[in-house]
């Protein structure tokens, strides 16, 4: 008796993105995500629709400040010695 078992391959990241903590981009980082918050105008949020689209927008712009202070870190499968 004989038995086929497929093996789907399967995607694997080899880069991960991140903000190294301790950094001057951390702290550029926080820096511009506060300037965000500060700036919500949050007087004339007086419905559901409303609230989506002010949430939508911070959304996109934290988006933008992320990718502006991100760095590439390879992922290896061997741990460093």
């Amino acid at each position: 008796m004989t038995v086929d078992i497929s093996i789907i391959e399967e995607f694997i990241p080899n880069k991960q993105y991140t903000i190294i903590k301790n950094n001057k981009e951390e702290d550029k980082f926080i820096a511009n995500i506060i300037e965000v918050i500060k700036k919500i105008d949050t007087k004339y949020l007086s419905n559901r629709e409303l609230l989506k689209l002010t949430v939508q927008e911070f959304a996109n712009k934290s988006d933008i400040i992320w990718y502006k202070h991100l760095r590439y870190i390879n992922i290896t499968k061997y741990p460093k010695a």
